[in-house]
């Protein structure tokens, strides 16, 4: 029998088991091609709708200018870019590069967009038709008793092979799969912004942390002056008490002081360790690997005051967690559609095509060929109220996703007010303090040179030293404070990392993925 006759009798045989609407059979290969030219049609017609809320926006109503801010600071808008640069430390500029590279967080941040990028990928081919082969071989024995009462018997061993293909395509008739793709977007864009975000944060703790430890450097360097000046002193009181001009109690306060200015050190020294072995953490080093980095020494970071801030409406485009916010609430509105296409009817087109021969070689020439293609139809009708359910739980999510977004919106309102109050009034507060230190200053040289003299007692000598210490330690303090609150306030007004991330590059490269042998491993 030749290919179009096995053809011919297998479409005819197919044809007597397909349900009504199917197509089959040479005789009516015209008529189907034109059925299916006009499915194909409609269900791209239809699957342009859809269904569920259409994600808009939403507009705040914003302050037209920060509170605390002036009106030199909102004339202009902050330059954000590389805003660390402008402390002019080429230190803190290279372990700000080096911890963009090797932060585990930022690490953690890339993964998750590269899994939300796959996830979109993966939900992209839901809009697609799916193919698939089907390959099978079988072989059949049959038995059978000979005629006429005999104990004989005859056995009959037949083998089939078929080669064939399966197609399926769910056609997207009210927007179910296409609202699905339009979450997974949105979600890549979340997650986008959770990158910079981690970023963000990074720089802004790389930055503190490396101005606290040259703060405790400078602070600890302060000790050790006012200590050894003190030491001088008492080594002027204890000349002068044998020579029978000061008493032992002025050798003892003397001596007592500079011991208790030394005793701050150890402190100071265990402030300054911690400080650095974070910084070498946020680089993805060991705690002490840039110990000996840092023991050169350095000033501590000045920054460029004022510092404008422009505009609240600013914030919605430069705040990464404000844009996080705002994505997580359009992937929650297109959920919304994807649930209530779940209600509607969906259609399918599913279709194969198969040859069948007694031989592998038969496959491709004296073989029956078979094929089917029809649509399927499938309409909700009663599932106890749970598809109705799955729509108000993606709206109450919506609306969580909406109030967080306000949420985000007034935080980082909040804190850019913040961080603007703190650095204006610590700037007068350092103003203030460096006259402070002057004065105490001043007073220190004029009571050792009186009590050098003999003009005034040992007391006055010790409360001016005691003084002057304390106002020098707060003016570093002070320069501290400063560069941290000017660090915040960048942080705030949304100043992070912009150069190149890739984000593409896997932890771990997998380097055997193909199948081989199970190995069982502990």
């Amino acid at each position: 029998m030749s290919t179009n006759q096995n053809c011919q009798k297998d479409c005819a045989m197919s044809d007597a088991r397909q349900p009504v609407g199917m197509l089959s059979g040479r005789n009516r290969s015209r008529a189907g091609s034109e059925r299916l030219i006009g499915a194909l049609s409609l269900a791209l017609a239809l699957g342009a709708c859809a269904v569920g809320p259409d994600y808009m926006t939403p507009s705040l109503v914003l302050p037209a200018k920060f509170g605390a801010a002036d009106q030199a600071s909102t004339s202009a808008k902050p330059q954000l870019s590389r805003w660390w640069a402008r402390f002019n430390d080429p230190l803190l500029n290279s372990l700000i590069e080096e911890a963009v590279q090797g932060n585990l967080d930022v690490a953690t941040a890339k993964a998750r967009v590269k899994e939300a990028r796959a996830t979109y990928r993966q939900t992209v081919g839901t809009l697609f038709p799916t193919i698939r082969n089907t390959d099978s071989a079988t072989r059949q024995k049959s038995t059978s008793k000979a005629s006429g009462g005999s104990d004989a018997s005859s056995s009959q061993t037949i083998d089939q092979f078929q080669a064939g293909l399966d197609a399926s395509w769910e056609i997207d008739l009210f927007g179910k799969n296409q609202r699905g793709t339009e979450a997974a977007r949105y979600g890549v864009e979340a997650t986008d912004e959770q990158l910079r975000l981690a970023l963000l944060t990074l720089v802004g703790d790389v930055a503190s942390n490396y101005v606290q430890a040259r703060g405790y450097q400078a602070r600890i360097a302060l000790a050790q002056r006012t200590a050894a000046a003190q030491r001088e002193t008492g080594q002027l009181t204890l000349t002068r008490f044998e020579a029978g001009a000061a008493s032992a109690v002025d050798v003892a306060n003397s001596a007592g002081q500079t011991s208790s200015t030394e005793a701050a050190i150890p402190s100071l020294e265990v402030a300054y360790a911690a400080a650095v072995h974070r910084l070498s953490v946020l680089t993805g080093r060991a705690p002490g690997d840039l110990t000996a980095r840092m023991k050169r020494g350095g000033p501590i970071p000045r920054p460029k005051l004022p510092m404008p801030a422009g505009i609240p409406a600013d914030i919605l485009s430069s705040r990464p967690d404000v844009r996080q916010a705002e994505r997580l609430l359009a992937q929650s509105s297109a959920r919304i559609g994807q649930a209530e296409a779940a209600r509607y009817p969906t259609v399918s087109l599913t279709g194969n095509i198969a040859t069948t021969g007694l031989k592998v070689g038969d496959l491709a020439k004296s073989s029956s060929i078979g094929w089917s293609f029809g649509p399927t139809l499938s309409v909700p009708l009663f599932n106890g109220g749970q598809l109705k359910a799955a729509v108000e739980v993606a709206q109450a999510q919506r609306d969580q996703n909406f109030v967080g977004y306000q949420a985000a919106v007034l935080r980082a309102l909040e804190e850019v007010e913040n961080a603007l109050v703190a650095t204006a009034q610590e700037r007068i507060r350092y103003q203030r303090l460096v006259a402070s230190a002057e004065a105490y200053r001043q007073a220190t040289t004029l009571s050792r040179s009186l009590y050098q003299g003999g003009s005034i007692d040992f007391l006055r000598v010790l409360d001016a030293e005691r003084s002057l210490y304390s106002a020098e330690d707060a003016l570093v303090a002070s320069r501290i404070t400063l560069a941290t609150n000017y660090i915040a306030l960048n942080k705030a007004l949304g100043g992070g990392w912009d150069g190149v991330i890739n984000a593409s590059k896997p932890e771990i490269i997998d380097a055997d993925m193909g199948p081989r042998l199970a190995v069982n491993h502990p």
